[in-house]
């Protein structure tokens, strides 16, 4: 069995709860049904130690006996290897997985994160800027539509590309991203309506409470 740990910060003011990328590491280490110890790194003191795992000072890392693994895509490819519940074993499978897993990161979040930080940060919506971001995404979510109607999971049965892109999705969907999309809003529904996401979440959120509780000790 993989000697499994996932580490994410030990602390995260609320904004970001529920949307932290350890997220998306849980969610698919409970879809594998994969054994695995959670452990965290401070978040205001991001010293040598989390850098040595993570360059940019980020999380989640995920430990595998002595392999260290860095940036959520490439923990779930990992993780994706070892459950054939979260990727085929057959190589055309696998590459239609790994396919949709790029374009979760590259195609569809390049243009999400942005639009939704924006959205996050209050910017105008009356700028140049804005109309750029804006209809980036649009283009990106009117070639999705039609995929994402056409099938229940992108690459068979659902996968780490489907986690990817839901979670992806789900930030743009929070800011009613989605309401001219919607296959793409029905596609996050349906993902994360599994039992697994939800355990996920809830996991999440209790560790950054319990975080809450020991600051105030």
């Amino acid at each position: 069995m993989p000697d499994l740990t996932l580490t994410t910060y030990d602390w995260v003011p609320p904004p970001p709860r529920g949307y932290v990328r350890d997220l998306r590491v849980r969610w698919a280490l409970e879809e594998g049904a994969l054994p695995y110890r959670v452990a965290s790194t401070p978040f205001d003191d991001r010293g040598p130690a989390h850098l040595a795992h993570q360059p940019f000072a980020q999380v989640p890392w995920l430990t595998d006996g002595d392999l260290s693994i860095f940036e959520s895509g490439a923990i779930l490819l990992h993780l994706g290897g070892l459950s054939a519940k979260l990727m085929p074993t057959e190589p055309h499978g696998r590459n239609e997985v790994t396919e949709w897993v790029f374009a979760a990161l590259n195609s569809v979040e390049m243009a999400g994160l942005p639009w939704s930080m924006s959205k996050f940060m209050g910017h105008p919506t009356d700028t140049v800027a804005w109309t750029f971001v804006d209809d980036f995404l649009k283009l990106r979510l009117k070639r999705l539509e039609p995929v994402l109607a056409s099938r229940e999971w992108l690459a068979g049965s659902f996968s780490v590309a489907d986690i990817l892109m839901a979670d992806v999705l789900r930030v743009v969907d929070g800011f009613e991203g989605l309401k001219d999309s919607p296959a793409c809003r029905a596609y996050v529904a349906r993902a994360t309506s599994r039992p697994a996401f939800a355990k996920a979440h809830a996991d999440q959120m209790a560790h950054f409470a319990a975080a809450d509780a020991a600051r105030r000790a």
